[in-house]
């Protein structure tokens, strides 16, 4: 069984980790406000691995009715940007610095940064270590309190509290994982992404490397960590969980599993914080044979639709949402023109999913049918180069 050990401010605790879809499901959209003419737009910012044609942070404007998108502006440079989540209230933007190496250690880093959203530009605020290296995920605690991170290298996650002008403090606590799984990417833990409940009360974290989604009780008050019991939701061997969703209704909750490719849906009891498994689904065609690695996904604000991304086929995967009971069941698998879709993001009123390709360098629009959930591409393209993270703030010059 796997091990971890807890670091939360100066104390170190161990502990001994189908069916049809129906034809008619209906994708109900929120009805355009006053500020929705033709001339509003979403602001978005994407998160990139950085290089020759890449600095750091980028930013569009989405026409939010035909999902036209403005050529990119840099919006910050940092280092290799690779997940970023906004505070849309404080204006601030989080992002983690996916490196291996910060101050001198082997750790990578978490940026804030003041967004303004007249001009699109970020200004740094402040930086952390992450305390592992490769942080490849971060969220927001409810509050807005503090930043929780993932580190995909170190195959640890961590705690750093944010004041509120945004600047990060050094981490309130750290968890190391230990051992592994058994398959190939999975001789040791592999963090990949934190995710807290609607309460502010269970955190949980999908590593790949140990096929498991741990779970920990969060005191937000503290900023630390503890284990739940049971500490962890086994998946099966080689599944590699990659990334985490709940349901709106706050009571199923869903992984993507990169290594087999599939879905699994959960029963989820927030009094106690606890995943129990429902079903577990392909997310491929039944005749494609290839190499296949998923990546993102994202339930409909809906509720009745799940997106995932297929990087090999390169596709996204719709799914319905049974309301009864969170089982998905298949509606369309379409290609995301593209190749490698790291991510794909929901825009606020469910109209558009973008497919970020981080392969061929482009991010996609795509119409969400009203009706059925389906993607219908819009011809609507961007060309940036390496995305792989997309993330909506609403343009206050559009108001």
């Amino acid at each position: 069984m796997a091990g971890f050990c807890f670091f939360a401010a100066q104390a170190l605790l161990v502990p001994t980790r189908t069916r049809a879809a129906s034809p008619s499901l209906t994708v109900s959209q929120p009805n355009l406000d006053s500020s929705q003419t033709t001339n509003a737009a979403w602001l978005i910012y994407i998160g990139t691995y950085t290089g020759e044609r890449s600095k750091g942070i980028y930013f569009s404007r989405m026409n939010r009715i035909t999902g036209h998108l403005s050529p990119i502006e840099l919006g910050a440079e940092t280092p290799s940007p690779t997940f970023l989540e906004i505070d849309s209230k404080r204006g601030l933007l989080f992002a983690v610095n996916e490196i291996s190496s910060f101050q001198g250690k082997s750790a990578g880093a978490v940026t804030s940064f003041s967004l303004h959203p007249e001009t699109g530009k970020l200004s740094q605020l402040s930086q952390q270590s992450s305390l592992g290296g490769g942080p490849c995920h971060l969220s927001l605690d409810r509050a807005g309190h503090h930043v929780l991170v993932a580190n995909y290298g170190g195959g640890s996650v961590a705690v750093l509290p944010v004041s509120e002008d945004g600047l990060i403090g050094p981490a309130t606590a750290f968890v190391q994982h230990s051992d592994g799984s058994t398959t190939h990417r999975q001789a040791k833990p592999h963090a990949h992404c934190f995710n807290l409940d609607a309460a502010n009360r269970f955190g949980f974290v999908c590593d790949l490397g140990l096929d498991k989604v741990m779970s920990y009780r969060f005191d937000s008050s503290r900023g630390t960590l503890a284990a739940n019991e049971p500490a962890f939701t086994q998946l099966q061997p080689g599944a590699g969980p990659r990334h985490f969703a709940f349901h709106p209704d706050g009571h199923q909750a869903y992984t993507i599993n990169e290594l087999n490719s599939t879905l699994t849906s959960y029963a989820y009891d927030p009094g106690r914080g606890t995943l129990t498994e429902v079903q577990t689904i392909s997310t491929l065609p039944a005749d494609f044979h290839g190499k296949n690695f998923c990546a993102e996904l994202q339930v409909h604000p809906n509720g009745k639709l799940l997106y995932a991304s297929n990087r090999g086929h390169d596709s996204l995967a719709v799914f319905a949402i049974n309301s009864a009971d969170g089982r998905l069941s298949l509606v369309q698998h379409q290609s995301t023109l593209g190749k490698w879709p790291r991510f794909l993001g929901l825009d606020p009123s469910g109209k558009f999913l973008l497919a970020a390709n981080q392969n061929s360098d482009s991010i996609v629009v795509f119409r969400i049918d009203s009706i059925t959930g389906r993607l219908e591409p819009t011809g609507n393209t961007l060309d940036v180069a390496s995305p792989v993270c997309v993330k909506f703030y609403e343009d206050a010059s559009a108001r």
